[in-house]
């Protein structure tokens, strides 16, 4: 195993929040900000332990665009009117891609080579 950076343990939690969110109250579970939350947060989940077992930068990217989702997906799947939904996911967005971009600036060779990928 690489060495775990806590940005990945981070998005773990995060994107296990995600799941269990429409499940304690935030939201309706089965609508499609729900449907929204379990998806993006198991992907979340599994980009974070795949980057934890074998660290590459497009595993991170990956947690980065998914935030980013996050933070615009209320809007885009018309579920903006449901504060508790809308305000989780843009937070948890804000947080993920957050957490995502500081593990790829640690992660990024300052001499400009490498970018994830082995010798």
């Amino acid at each position: 195993m690489k060495e775990a950076r806590w940005q990945d343990w981070t998005n773990v939690l995060f994107g296990a929040w995600l799941l269990l969110a429409p499940f304690i109250g935030i939201g309706v579970s089965g609508d499609v900000a729900a449907i929204n939350s379990y998806v993006i947060g198991a992907l979340v989940v599994l980009f974070a332990f795949a980057a934890i077992s074998h660290t590459d930068l497009w595993k991170e990217y990956s947690n980065l665009v998914l935030g980013l989702w996050l933070i615009i997906a209320p809007f885009v799947l018309g579920f903006a009117t449901l504060i508790g939904p809308t305000y989780n996911q843009i937070l948890m967005g804000l947080l993920i891609s957050g957490v995502a971009l500081a593990a790829v600036l640690q992660k990024t060779p300052t001499s400009g080579q490498g970018h994830g990928h082995h010798a």
